[in-house]
């Protein structure tokens, strides 16, 4: 027994007549006629009782009529319910992303979507990682190298770093500042946990400039943090480019570095199997809007 049999019959039952049932399915009558005999055949009883000037339902023909209701409802309301289903999942995006370290790609691509709500939320690499391992999230936007094992890592662009100077400090350096020159004696940094690779990039930037700072976690693992621990005083630190288009705290400048390359690769992690459409958009808007793109790396940190 097919639905359309159970369409066709319905049709049927509720018109009493084949002329009419054929109108409502947009069918000719015909076929109408060859699929009631064919239902009445396969259940071996018949359903209509006939004649040249009436059709009525026989005792079967009206116990089959609210089952059959019941079953083409339920399909209905699972045809629904898949496109639902299939339309949820194209038109979310859930994106997760270090708050110091979220490239100008990120946001034009993200503005680039029509049609989908986007979900953001910032954490740490590790949880970030851990939530799209999870299906928590669909796509993290971290500082690689990170522990990606296994899922698919898509470079954007190579992040250079500045120097977060007091105010009255930075007019002396406002072309931009040569670490060595630099060479503080107290370096503001978030906890490593809060950014490995941010962290390990400035370690390393500070022992090819041939310095060796004294480096003073901030108080919270946030930019904010760092800035205002800036602002009091504390000494300078090294934070993305990216994130000083994002924040700004009074009595702190932002200056480049001059003589050192972008060291931070910015990259979106993603599970291998997802074939979420949005997720799928998000990847070519974001590798498009990248200032300078890169070639793919290895999948494990």
């Amino acid at each position: 027994m097919e639905l359309r049999h159970l369409r066709y019959f319905v049709a049927v039952a509720e018109e009493l007549h084949f002329r009419r049932a054929a109108e409502r399915l947009y069918v000719a009558q015909p076929a109408v006629s060859e699929q009631i005999r064919k239902l009445e055949a396969e259940l071996g009883v018949r359903l209509f009782d006939r004649t040249h000037r009436s059709v009525s339902l026989t005792e079967p023909g009206k116990a089959l009529l609210g089952a059959a209701r019941r079953v083409l409802q339920l399909a209905e309301a699972a045809q629904h319910a898949a496109r639902n289903a299939s339309e949820h999942n194209r038109a979310r995006l859930r994106v997760g992303y270090v708050a110091d370290v979220l490239p100008s790609s990120v946001p034009r691509a993200l503005g680039h979507l029509t049609g989908v709500e986007v979900a953001l939320e910032t954490g740490t690499p590790l949880g970030l990682i851990a939530a799209v391992r999870d299906g928590a999230i669909d796509a993290a936007v971290v500082a690689l190298p990170a522990p990606a094992k296994g899922l698919r890592v898509t470079p954007l662009e190579m992040l250079p770093l500045v120097a977060a100077l007091p105010a009255p400090e930075a007019r002396d350096f406002e072309a931009g500042v040569a670490l060595e020159r630099l060479d503080p004696d107290r370096l503001i940094v978030l906890e490593r946990a809060a950014n490995p690779a941010l962290h390990d990039a400035v370690v390393s930037l500070c022992r090819t400039a041939g310095i060796a700072p004294t480096l003073i976690e901030a108080a919270e693992p946030r930019v904010e943090a760092v800035l205002l621990a800036v602002a009091a005083g504390g000494g300078a630190a090294l934070l993305p480019a990216s994130a000083g288009e994002r924040y700004a705290v009074p009595g702190v400048r932002l200056v480049p570095l001059l003589g050192a390359e972008p060291v931070l690769q910015s990259a979106i992690v993603t599970r291998p199997d997802s074939e979420q459409l949005s997720t799928q958009a998000f990847l070519r808007a974001a590798t498009r809007a990248a200032v300078r793109p890169y070639p793919a790396l290895p999948l494990a940190a």
